[in-house]
């Protein structure tokens, strides 16, 4: 019997998932395998989850799917800690949720020879700035500055900050910016280009940037922190990674991240330009 995957959300045919996952069952020799996109909205999720079969293993969910999916399955630890899950797994009867952004992220960081932090900076207060403050923590980041143009909204964040020991800072947009080990961006290119902009001016500096946009690329603010000689980590990098786990989870086998992230710049290059 085949054995169907797939990945949701809406828009999906820029999806980069299914060239990942379908390297990952060539390598693996998985022939009966076939990992599928489908467009599906909030409002359709459950009713197309209802709908899978025996012969579905899992589900891989992108925007805008990650806080509506948390009531079709069993929360992990840190899908309860992050209120988002891209993962669902179909497993003996049992529906399981998994958020594997945040080990995908902390993969891409130690790839990049980011092994331990202290101080973090993170541009933008939406639900990727959940999964970023856990994945940081486990680098061991005792602080992060959350710079965001609504501080009430960064403010919320408080009480996740507290229960992963991280002193939470909240910094207005238009506040002078400061250095730290780590930046991590979760907002639109321009409005990051715009703060590095100031930052390096401020004579801001940071070890390693993560940006999550992966196309296209380079951004402005990738552009700048090469420039400054600061590593840069992107979203590429953790769609990979997280692609991984993922992998491991719907088929209990490895594969390596090298080989994924060749399939996924593959994929890339064979895209019409904007």
């Amino acid at each position: 019997m085949t054995t169907r995957c797939a990945v949701l959300g809406s828009p999906i045919a820029h999806s980069l998932s299914p060239a990942l996952h379908r390297a990952a069952y060539a390598h693996l020799g998985l022939t009966d395998w076939v990992y599928e996109r489908h467009r599906v909205d909030e409002a359709g999720l459950a009713g197309f989850v209802d709908s899978l079969g025996p012969d579905w293993r899992g589900l891989s969910m992108t925007k805008p799917l990650k806080a509506v999916a948390l009531g079709l399955g069993e929360p992990d630890e840190q899908v309860r800690l992050t209120g988002a899950a891209n993962t669902l797994l179909f497993e003996q009867g049992r529906r399981r949720l998994f958020n594997t952004d945040i080990g995908g992220l902390t993969a891409a960081l130690r790839a990049a020879g980011t092994d331990r932090l202290g101080a973090v900076t993170v541009l933008g207060a939406g639900g990727t700035t959940r999964a970023a403050l856990v994945s940081v923590a486990a680098l061991g980041a005792d602080r992060v500055a959350v710079v965001a143009r609504r501080p009430e909204q960064a403010a919320a964040l408080g009480g996740l900050a507290e229960q992963l020991g991280l002193r939470l800072g909240v910094v207005p947009w238009g506040d002078r910016p400061s250095g730290s080990d780590l930046l991590v961006s979760t907002v639109v290119p321009d409005a990051a280009g715009d703060w590095v902009g100031r930052a390096r001016t401020a004579g801001a500096t940071f070890a390693t940037v993560f940006d999550a946009v992966y196309d296209p690329w380079p951004t402005p603010l990738a552009s700048a922190a090469s420039d400054a000689g600061w590593t840069v980590v992107n979203g590429l990098d953790l769609l990979v990674h997280q692609a991984v786990e993922q992998v491991a989870l719907m088929t209990g086998r490895s594969v390596p991240a090298a080989m994924l992230m060749s399939a996924g710049r593959k994929a890339l290059s064979a895209r019409e330009p904007a």
